[in-house]
């Protein structure tokens, strides 16, 4: 049994994609012209209703980037204490 490859399409392939689908061509159609996924068929037609976006940064919820912000905070923030801990190791010695 093979591994199928990975296929990578640029945004204005998505885009004609999109406009196929919108302009009322049948999604079925669709997916077995182009040999798509239809799950990737409609992530792109979300993406495009949402943000106009294929880029997944351009498309995160709040939540997502709260969640990114927090991670990002959390990991300063250890990084601070552990400097604080190794300052409070030095300053016991003297």
């Amino acid at each position: 049994m093979t591994k199928k490859e990975r296929r990578t399409f640029s945004a204005e392939f998505k885009a004609q994609m999109v406009q196929l689908y919108q302009s009322g061509k049948p999604r079925k159609d669709i997916i077995q012209e182009y040999d798509l996924n239809p799950s990737s068929l409609d992530k792109w037609v979300k993406q495009s209703a949402t943000s106009g976006s294929f880029k997944e940064k351009d498309n995160r919820t709040p939540e997502e980037l709260e969640l990114i912000e927090l991670r990002k905070q959390n990991k300063q923030l250890l990084m601070e204490n552990d400097i604080l801990k190794q300052a409070a190791l030095i300053m016991g010695r003297k």
